[in-house]
């Protein structure tokens, strides 16, 4: 069992600027804020594939298995030989645009589904919210700054965030 996650903004900028945004090379160093690198291993029509290492050094392999030029895509991501979560990302609109990040995490779901849902509801789906919203709202945040956006500029997160 894998329930998903999801969080979705809606931002006062055309499809077509956004767009332009998430499909850039290495688009994370733009807006994740919890994003130390974005480097990008094959990034072409046939294949897109890069990784995210995060500010507390964890580093995670993103593989692009649908894309849908102008209205989102899919990915796994997850350690470099370690199981994978699947993430799929809409982008809807014109003028404005919504943007909907849904993710189905593996953590955890091989377990008890007594426990997997326990922990779903009070640890995986809070953290998960919270890291969406904002990835989400870092965004925006660039999309109204036009600059690449501070380290934790939208408050620290206890899984991705360095801890002090």
């Amino acid at each position: 069992m894998i329930l998903p996650v999801s969080y979705t903004i809606n931002l006062d900028f055309d499809k077509i600027k956004v767009w332009s945004i998430l499909s850039k090379r290495e688009h994370l160093n733009l807006f994740h804020p919890f994003c130390k690198k974005n480097i990008a291993y094959s990034w072409n029509k046939k294949s897109r594939e890069d990784s995210l290492e995060y500010l507390n050094g964890v580093k995670l392999y993103r593989n692009f298995f649908e894309w849908n030029e102008g209205s989102g895509f899919k990915l796994m991501i997850g350690r470099k030989y370690g199981k994978k979560s699947e993430v799929i990302w809409d982008i809807k609109g014109d003028r404005n645009t919504t943007v909907k990040i849904t993710v189905y995490p593996h953590i955890l779901s091989r377990t008890n589904k007594a426990f997997y849902l326990f922990a779903y509801l009070f640890v995986i789906r809070p953290g998960l919210k919270k890291y969406l919203k904002s990835v989400l709202l870092g965004l925006e945040w660039y999309l109204k700054n036009q600059r690449p956006i501070p380290n934790n500029q939208l408050g620290s997160h206890k899984w991705f965030s360095l801890v002090d």
